[in-house]
């Protein structure tokens, strides 16, 4: 392989991947993919994101609570959070934030564990990864609080153009998944176009949103390779180009070495 690929954000704890989880990761590397971000969304999976990046060297952690379980943010919690933040192999809190598309936690909840991992991340001067669904306003009125204090990922990013240039003003990256290889992404397509390539990262979201060329498998990180493809048609760029400016901006924003 020619170039490198980073996928900032997989989820390589779920149970999809108990049967062949270090097949996965070898096809992963055989691929071209030089690190992979195991993302926590509850205590459990954080600790579970730890352990994988321990035992792979090319994998690393970030640990959070997702916003689907906002009431388990207690101050236990948030203290379990922080201890597990002090191994070098955390990268970032997350991912959390706010989702108003599920509503499966009450929004007032959503919104005080959202604040106290960002001032949580704050703190421990580490970058966040940001869920988000219909809920951008919200989000950015709550970053605005905490400019130049946190910055971070825009994970699997859904929003407008107009968001996404607030975002960014905030110190943000934007991450895509595999949606934007589909055939009806145009509004994804404009974004990405008009993005800087200086700002773009990519992600599978394993076990989830497959791209197109394997659309209904269940997804894994070697499959990155088909999100750069198509962001490189679309940016009309060479694929090397899009794996060394997404490269380079996940070591950036992460800390990766």
């Amino acid at each position: 392989m020619e170039f490198h690929l980073i996928d900032t954000h997989a989820h390589l704890e779920w149970r999809d991947f108990d049967e062949d989880r270090r097949e996965v990761i070898k096809r992963a590397v055989d691929r071209g993919v030089k690190n992979i971000v195991d993302v926590g969304y509850s205590l459990e999976s954080s600790l579970k994101a730890l352990e994988l990046a321990h035992s792979n060297l090319g994998i690393y952690a970030a640990v959070g609570i997702h916003p689907h379980e906002a009431s388990a943010v207690t101050r236990d919690a948030l203290e379990s959070l922080a201890r597990l933040s002090s191994d070098p192999k955390v990268v970032a809190i997350g991912e959390i934030g706010l989702d108003y598309y599920r509503n499966l936690s009450p929004r007032g909840v959503q919104v005080s564990a959202f604040k106290a991992q960002l001032e949580l991340a704050s703190t421990l001067d580490l970058p966040v990864i940001i869920h988000c669904r219909e809920a951008y306003g919200d989000l950015i009125k709550m970053l605005r609080e905490y400019k130049a204090e946190v910055e971070g990922i825009m994970h699997c990013f859904s929003g407008s153009y107009e968001t996404a240039k607030q975002c960014m003003a905030l110190g943000f990256y934007l991450s895509f998944a595999g949606p934007v290889t589909y055939p009806n992404a145009k509004r994804l397509e404009r974004i990405v176009y008009n993005l800087p390539m200086e700002r773009l990262l990519i992600e599978t979201d394993s076990p989830w949103l497959a791209p197109q060329p394997v659309r209904g498998k269940r997804n894994e990180p070697s499959y990155i390779v088909y999100i750069a493809e198509r962001i490189a048609e679309i940016k009309d760029a060479e694929i090397r180009d899009v794996a060394d400016s997404t490269t380079r901006n996940a070591e950036t924003i992460l800390g990766l070495t």
